[in-house]
């Protein structure tokens, strides 16, 4: 070969840069992974993310409940597993027996059931007649404060008023015209403010009268808590009490109500002797 075959060979690998040695970090680098900066590979990096473990608080107690979750069906599953286990290895007398103490152990239940239930239904029974009880005694109680004059009264009745101008009225006529309206179904009365109970007695005092110790004076008004249909008409009988009023020169007007109000009261008294034969 010739110097001029030469020359334009080696003239272009002198127009070419030398070589550089391929670095490590080269994509035909045989290894397949770039070291970084602090000298550790992407794999080490990612180890050392996953190992050791990080767990927050949070994490910890899910961790926890799940396992005891998971423990809790395990015994579980064991429990039934055992039982069923059993059970479908007992003999045929064992089996009768089971069910025999199950069937006993259900009736005794059933009964105790029954037991308490008939208790629960003696003891509202037994309430309900406490308080029916409660509501009798209160009610023969108010009944027997009205008589005994010691409660206040309201209901139909008449209203009875007698005029004494001349002074001719005396103790005994009213006293009749009490008894006449008891007879005919009076319940209560009262005469000018003094309440008219079975103890009640009357006096003349000084050209009037006295009821209990009390002095009243006419006009005589009589308050009377009864049916107004009975008790009018056995004032105005023959012979009787208005008739024997007027003869007197009195003037006698009554007057029915659908309320007449007895309000006067009398204190109860103790008995000196008497006692209930019941103590």
């Amino acid at each position: 070969m010739s110097d001029h075959e030469e020359q334009p060979a080696n003239r272009l690998r002198k127009e070419l840069p030398d070589e550089v040695p391929p670095s490590p970090s080269a994509p035909g680098d045989p290894q397949g992974a770039r070291p970084e900066r602090n000298g550790l590979t992407g794999r080490q990096r990612l180890l050392k993310g996953l190992w050791p473990p990080r767990l927050t608080r949070a994490q910890l107690i899910v961790a926890l409940l799940l396992f005891g979750l998971g423990f809790g069906l395990a015994v579980q599953v064991a429990s039934n597993s055992d039982s069923d286990s059993a059970l479908r290895g007992a003999r045929q007398e064992d089996l009768v027996r089971i069910l025999d103490e199950l069937d006993d152990r259900t009736q005794r239940l059933e009964d105790e059931k029954q037991g308490l239930e008939k208790q629960r239904d003696e003891l509202e029974n037994s309430s309900d007649q406490a308080e029916e009880a409660r509501k009798q005694t209160l009610e023969k109680e108010r009944q027997l404060g009205i008589l005994a004059g010691t409660v206040a009264a309201q209901g139909p009745g008449i209203t009875v008023t007698i005029e004494d101008t001349k002074g001719t009225v005396e103790a005994d006529m009213l006293l009749d015209a009490i008894q006449e309206l008891r007879a005919a179904g009076a319940e209560a009365i009262q005469v000018n403010g003094v309440r008219v109970v079975a103890g009640t007695y009357l006096a003349d005092a000084d050209n009037s009268v006295s009821v209990d110790g009390n002095k009243i004076n006419a006009p005589y008004r009589f308050q009377v808590i009864g049916k107004p249909q009975d008790l009018e008409p056995a004032l105005n009988i023959p012979g009787g009490v208005v008739q024997t009023l007027e003869k007197e020169q009195a003037t006698v007007t009554v007057e029915r109500s659908s309320k007449i109000v007895v309000d006067a009261l009398r204190a109860a008294e103790r008995p000196d002797y008497a006692r209930s034969s019941s103590q």
